[in-house]
């Protein structure tokens, strides 16, 4: 087959990708983004296999794989050996410490507690509007919750999320739900988390946040200020988190 746009069997030439220069298996990587993105294929289930889906775009194997290996590479996909490729989901507890860098001093792996403690309403400011490329006065939910660790507060989280995505989030929904943040805005509002940027910024202890995390008044917290993206790379979350770096630090390896 050439390396140009060619509807792939089944499929409209509207969805087909542009413009021919793109590389065949990017193509295919477009069109298998797309059916994730329409959640065809749903967090945590199992896609077609590389022949099918050969078969489905009328391309190689070779090329389904190399699609996949990039979307796997991305964290929206995941491979399991003899079993298939699967949809990544935040279900997985493996994909908690993507989005969560903080890691006991003394070693080991602790387990994250949420503690919500506030969910409201209200209109977008000018940062918050900004950052999730809302418009000014748009509706807004705004979280506040804590995050334990082995019983000790460590970061108290702000979280801005866009009403028209989260307008139905209550206070006793985020209370109820048995899993993380994400794993919610995934499974019940559709919502995956896919990236984030952050920025990180040394801080002194206000006395609210002093007082969540049980720290004096001016003691040095770590900021960080985080946009999480959907696909389509959709701003859907802004969080400004406030840690503890007593007994945890933030740890992010590179290469």
């Amino acid at each position: 087959m050439q390396n140009s746009t060619v509807p792939p069997k089944g499929s409209s030439s509207a969805e087909s990708p542009s413009p021919t220069f793109s590389p065949l298996y990017r193509q295919i990587k477009s069109l298998l983004l797309q059916r994730l993105e329409s959640g065809e294929w749903q967090p945590g289930a199992a896609i077609p296999s590389e022949s099918e889906l050969a078969t489905r775009f009328g391309v190689s194997q070779g090329t389904v794989r190399k699609a996949i290996d990039e979307l796997a590479a991305e964290n929206l996909l995941l491979r399991r050996q003899g079993k298939g490729t699967f949809v990544a989901s935040h279900d997985d507890p493996r994909a908690s410490f993507r989005f969560l860098r903080l890691v006991p001093l003394a070693g080991g792996n602790e387990q994250a507690q949420s503690i919500p403690l506030e969910c409201w309403r209200a209109k977008a400011g000018p940062e918050v509007a900004r950052m999730l490329e809302l418009n000014i006065g748009d509706p807004i939910n705004i979280v506040r919750r804590l995050l334990q660790f082995s019983g000790k507060p460590v970061v108290v989280d702000e979280i801005y999320l866009p009403g028209s995505t989260f307008g139905t989030l209550t206070l006793e929904m985020l209370r109820d739900f048995q899993g993380s943040l994400y794993s919610l805005f995934e499974n019940r509002f559709g919502t995956r988390m896919i990236r984030a940027e952050e920025r990180l910024r040394a801080v002194p202890a206000d006395r609210s946040s002093a007082e969540l995390l049980g720290v004096a008044e001016g003691s040095p917290l770590l900021s960080v200020e985080r946009v999480s993206f959907s696909y389509g790379d959709k701003p859907v979350e802004w969080r400004r988190g406030l840690y503890s770096t007593n007994d945890h630090c933030y740890f992010n390896e590179i290469g």
